[in-house]
């Protein structure tokens, strides 16, 4: 998780969209939110880190992401698709169980927090 500088916010403001308040996440659950006109998936994970990955599964082609399991694998958090079980890691958005099936990553964007108010960058999936 970020934190947006004050002093260079206002440099960034065009690149950085609030989502949603802290306070609209739980901790270890999903929420589907929009970024202009695509679905994004927020998770609050207990150390308190925010990522945001997008909520199109790309294995099954719905928007489900929000819902997924999340979890960790050795030390990298990650979310496990509700629909097929592919596990994908919430800050590479690497696949990294596939199910048998050919990896694809699942897009991710640049997350910071400011005064409560959570912010992703909208510039495209990182």
């Amino acid at each position: 998780m970020t934190l947006i500088d004050r002093a260079t916010a206002s440099t960034r403001a065009s690149a950085w969209t609030p989502v949603c308040r802290m306070t609209d996440l739980e901790v270890e659950r999903g929420r589907a939110a929009l970024l202009g006109d695509r679905q994004i998936a927020l998770f609050l994970l207990h150390d308190g880190r925010v990522h945001a990955t997008s909520n199109l599964d790309p294995y099954s082609g719905a928007n489900v992401m929000s819902r997924g399991i999340v979890g960790t694998r050795g030390d990298a958090p990650t979310v496990a698709s509700p629909m097929y079980k592919q596990v994908f890691d919430l800050r590479t958005g690497a696949c990294l169980e596939t199910q048998g099936k050919p990896p694809i990553a699942l897009p991710v964007w640049p997350v910071a927090v400011d005064a409560g108010t959570v912010f992703v960058r909208d510039g495209g999936a990182a």
